[in-house]
């Protein structure tokens, strides 16, 4: 048997010297024209054996089967070749010219290229609507794995950097795949729902890194493919989900088969992977020491306050901003109090966030801009702010407090607005054109009291109307108050204003070609309109609430059943490209669910 093995490798090691300069990697499509809902087949063949096999980008078809890898050899004469093929199985979804770009792959070294292929796409049948099914679901002939025989060679876990913390303290957790085995496809089943916690995901790199790791002795390629920061709400035991996947990969099967032997033999197994749930421990924020101002800051900061001018105008407008620095739950900061002298018209702050994600957590600085108009000259203090935050490192809470400001303000420069009282008064009176006018002393303007229009019909008539505006004013405000008093009501009819906002930033989005922006407009559109118009906290909304809720207002089956699809479909595109479906065709499918679940309800 050694003698056989011998002999077959120094055939290899001749054939590979012999006909390495006429190694070819050629491409190949079973028909170069076909209609909509139509497969073809696209091969990538070489005369020879490769390394790194990368295929183009196929994200104008949709993929059906494939790569089907396939290696022959063949002894003729004393020569002996060997091949190797690989194969999709393609359907187009849309019509048009395009092009399928090069597949790379090494041999000897040296990295070879195919030729781009192009394809005509003609109008044919029309396209499965559950393509999207068709395009995630595995081969028929794919075999389920027992859980047993791969479990130790590919499981997901969820690691966090910390699971004892404060209530609104970050943290982070990473689901990391760990693999010994090839893996042909994956896509998730199960997404985490994270109750309880407000979450942000961690933006990653397109393609995974692959790294490896030794765990419980063994040695694995892993990679980190989802990582989110999380804020606890509430104190107490919080579970994080688990996150469940499904799999393809190549399993190495036994074969008494000399060729297989040598080449390998696999097939493709289905397995479903899931991460164990992870329970945090929350601690209530402790209530010794916390000061009259604290509004639920957790994490380490720094503030600074300041003005762009210190001498204005009176009705001149100046700039009041307030920097807030540092790590922790900075999104979630509820809007300053700030004490301005009673002379000063204020205006809501503009807020202007510069947020950093990643496995640090969160941080970053919130600025808030106020336009102050100071309306009288005088001078003033703005006074000190005070930022209290919990520290959960010392455990202790901190007040920040900003300096006080001096601000300067001058007489304006209307003087016909302005009419001065004596200098006792120590203050001008300013007139918006109503309220002290001068006294005029000449006659112009004057007429005969028979032409007056008091007691005529039209006084009479302007006299009644007062009365009767004023009991329909009465009975509108009555009206007014009974439908707000009524909160589910009024939740419900702006549900579609919300849902009107977000599907307009989608809009944008989708203008701007920013995809995941797109889809998490979508996302949260859909999930902000559920909330109110089912009146169930965002916190609480899940896939089984939505469809009990549903079903309990008479929606039917097929309604919900598009629901629940697009949902995942947003959630599917932040991991992992969705190429079946265009952008455009999500927005008419999301705005339509609204306007049917509005007709419905």
């Amino acid at each position: 048997m050694k003698i056989r093995y011998y002999i077959l490798s120094i055939l290899l090691l001749c054939a590979n010297l012999l006909f390495a300069d006429g190694i070819k990697f050629t491409a190949s499509v079973s028909k170069t024209e076909v209609g909509t809902g139509e497969q073809f087949e696209i091969t990538f063949s070489l005369n020879g054996n490769g390394d790194d096999f990368r295929p183009p980008n196929i994200n104008d078809f949709q993929v059906l089967s494939g790569p089907n890898e396939s290696t022959s050899m063949e002894s003729i004469n004393g020569n002996t070749t060997v091949s190797t093929s690989f194969s999709y199985v393609l359907m187009p979804v849309k019509e048009g010219e395009f092009t399928i770009g090069p597949a790379t792959i090494i041999v000897n070294g040296k990295r070879l290229s195919t030729q781009p292929i192009k394809i005509k796409v003609v109008k044919g049948r029309p396209v499965p609507q559950n393509n999207t099914q068709q395009q995630n679901a595995p081969d028929n002939n794919v075999a389920e794995a027992a859980t047993g025989d791969l479990s130790k060679l590919l499981f997901i876990r969820a690691v966090v950097d910390k699971n004892n913390v404060y209530d609104g303290q970050q943290l982070t957790v990473s689901y990391r795949l760990y693999t010994r085995v090839g893996i042909e496809q994956s896509q998730p089943e199960k997404l985490p729902d994270l109750n309880g916690f407000w979450s942000e995901d961690v933006k990653r790199p397109q393609h995974v890194q692959w790294n490896v790791e030794t765990y419980k002795g063994q040695k694995y390629n892993v990679a980190d493919i989802k990582q989110t920061i999380l804020f606890p709400e509430h104190d107490g035991n919080l579970i994080i989900d688990p996150l469940s996947m499904i799999f393809i990969v190549r399993q190495p099967v036994a074969s008494r088969d000399i060729m297989d032997q040598f080449f390998g033999s696999y097939r493709q197994v289905k397995y479903t992977a899931k991460s164990a749930p992870v329970t945090i421990h929350v601690k209530p924020l402790p209530q010794q020491g916390k000061p009259a101002g604290f509004a639920g800051a957790v994490g380490s900061f720094k503030i600074d306050a300041g003005i762009d001018k210190t001498e204005v105008k009176a009705n001149d407008a100046l700039n009041y901003k307030v920097k807030i620095t540092g790590t922790g739950n900075i999104k979630l900061f509820k809007p300053l109090a700030v004490n301005f002298p009673p002379d000063f018209e204020k205006y809501d702050p503009k807020v202007t966030d510069t947020i950093t994600e990643d496995l640090n957590g969160v941080s970053g600085s919130r600025i808030y801009n106020f336009l102050l108009i100071p309306r009288h000259q005088g001078d003033y203090i703005i006074d000190t702010l005070k930022f209290s935050y919990f520290n959960p490192n010392t455990g202790k809470y901190i007040t920040l407090t900003t300096k006080p400001l001096h601000v300067k303000v001058d007489k304006g420069a209307t003087e016909s607005n302005v009419t001065s009282l004596p200098d006792a008064e120590k203050e001008d009176v300013k007139i918006l054109s109503k309220d002290i006018r001068y006294i005029k002393t000449n006659n112009s303007g004057l007429t005969n009291a028979a032409d007056m229009f008091f007691g005529s019909i039209g006084y009479w008539l302007l006299i009644l109307a007062g009365p009767i505006a004023c009991i329909a004013a009465f009975n509108y405000r009555n009206k007014v108050r009974k439908d707000n008093s009524d909160v589910v009501k009024v939740k419900s009819k702006r549900a579609g204003k919300l849902a009107a906002k977000h599907l307009a930033i989608a809009q944008q989005q989708l203008s701007a070609k920013n995809t995941k922006a797109f889809y998490e407009a979508i996302f949260k559109g859909l999930y902000g309109y559920l909330s109110d118009k089912l009146n169930i906290l965002y916190a609480n909304l899940d896939r089984e609430t939505i469809v009990s809720a549903l079903k309990a207002r008479s929606v039917d089956e097929q309604l919900i059943s598009r629901l629940l699809d697009t949902l995942d479909l947003c959630e599917m595109a932040r991991y992992a490209p969705v190429n079946h479906i265009s952008e455009q065709e999500v927005f008419d499918k999301a705005k339509g669910i609204i306007n049917d679940i509005e007709n419905k309800i």
